[in-house]
């Protein structure tokens, strides 16, 4: 959710440039380690100022950038620590206090904690119904995708797919969100054992994430691959599917590292295809 702005107004109305510019590009660029170090050092050097709104937003992209290397409770132990300050900051109803709590119940997610990030998404996706705006837009869609995983891996797939079918019905633009509500659509029916239906899907967000500007489908790398593995080998093309449960798992190790929830997935489904008559 892209909430920063590059440039703002300073008290004295004149035009500054954010801080955290440097920190964003190298976020949105993969280099999640370089991203995170520089969201540090922003924070370290404007901690003396007194209700600085930056010093914490720093931390809040430290965590973003943690979680994106897949380090998971070490960004929610991140996000429950920064909820006050920003609350006392910018205020509970702010849009960036609100992207906190929405990038919290992500992580929450892939620690498994999903009753929880369920819960946490249902009710942001309330705030952002009442509100209006493209900010409250960006919170909804990240809200009805959260809640799709957590329903996802709370096995209650079709009401997953519920949700999913309309999230896409509400989301027209093909852009990143409509990326990650098709994946989760695919999800929810290989879930369901829909398998064949679940390819389609798959292959719907393949040939969205083809046509996104370069870069804008970085965070969902070895998602599709994901998605098209699990339903082959659903439909017992085991072959097709170690192959692509492959190239998941090494795309994911090199842009998130062996600890990100993804990573750990698709090494799930390659130990499932090298275990002999697997399920």
């Amino acid at each position: 959710m892209k909430f920063f702005r590059s440039r703002g107004r300073d008290g004295a109305g004149q035009t500054t440039e954010s801080p955290l510019i440097r920190a964003m590009t190298l976020y949105q660029d993969g280099s999640y380690a370089e991203a995170e170090a520089e969201s540090r050092a922003v924070a370290a050097a404007r901690s003396g100022l007194r209700d600085d709104p930056y010093a914490p937003l720093a931390l809040g992209m430290a965590a973003l950038a943690a979680n994106a290397q897949g380090r998971h409770a070490e960004a929610v132990a991140a996000y429950d620590g920064l909820l006050p300050e920003f609350g006392r900051i910018l205020g509970a109803a702010h849009p960036q206090t609100l992207k906190l709590r929405s990038d919290r119940a992500q992580a929450l997610s892939a620690l498994a904690r999903y009753t929880e990030s369920e819960a946490e998404c249902a009710a942001l996706a309330r705030i952002a119904r009442r509100g209006a705006g493209p900010h409250m837009a960006l919170l909804l869609a990240a809200a009805r995708n959260g809640r799709i995983f957590a329903l996802n891996g709370l096995g209650r797939h079709a009401e997953a797919e519920t949700v999913a079918r309309e999230a896409l019905a509400a989301h027209g633009d093909r852009d990143r969100f409509r990326l990650v509500l098709l994946l989760g659509l695919a999800r929810s029916l290989n879930g369901q054992g829909r398998h064949t239906e679940a390819l389609a899907e798959a292959g719907s967000a393949d040939e969205l994430r083809r046509g996104l500007p370069e870069g804008e489908g970085r965070s969902e790398t070895g998602g599709v691959e994901l998605a098209f593995a699990t339903a082959l080998f659903g439909l017992g093309r085991d072959a097709e599917a170690r192959t692509l449960a492959a190239t998941a798992h090494a795309s994911c190790l090199a842009a998130f590292g062996p600890d990100h929830r993804r990573t750990a997935e698709a090494r799930e489904l390659l130990d499932r295809a090298d275990t002999p008559e697997h399920p």
